[in-house]
């Protein structure tokens, strides 16, 4: 019957989520605790670049509180 494919999709759904599931815990890993930041147009591109700048450790994933900005 129809039911006798569902563990079959079962397994190949398994399958394709966990490299995007193993992607995001690597990237919460490597970069301190956050998800990548993906810059896809300009002005993205700038607000990492700001970031970076106003953090201090030129690393745009560590930011400092607007309390600690001069």
């Amino acid at each position: 019957m129809w039911y006798e494919i569902l563990p079959s999709l079962t397994v190949m759904y398994v399958c394709l989520t966990i490299p995007g599931f193993s992607t995001t815990f690597i990237h919460k890993y490597t970069n301190g605790g956050k998800e990548k930041r993906i810059a896809r147009n300009t002005y993205q591109w700038h607000l990492m670049e700001r970031d970076r700048r106003v953090s201090g450790t030129d690393r745009y994933f560590e930011s400092k509180g607007l309390e600690n900005i001069d």
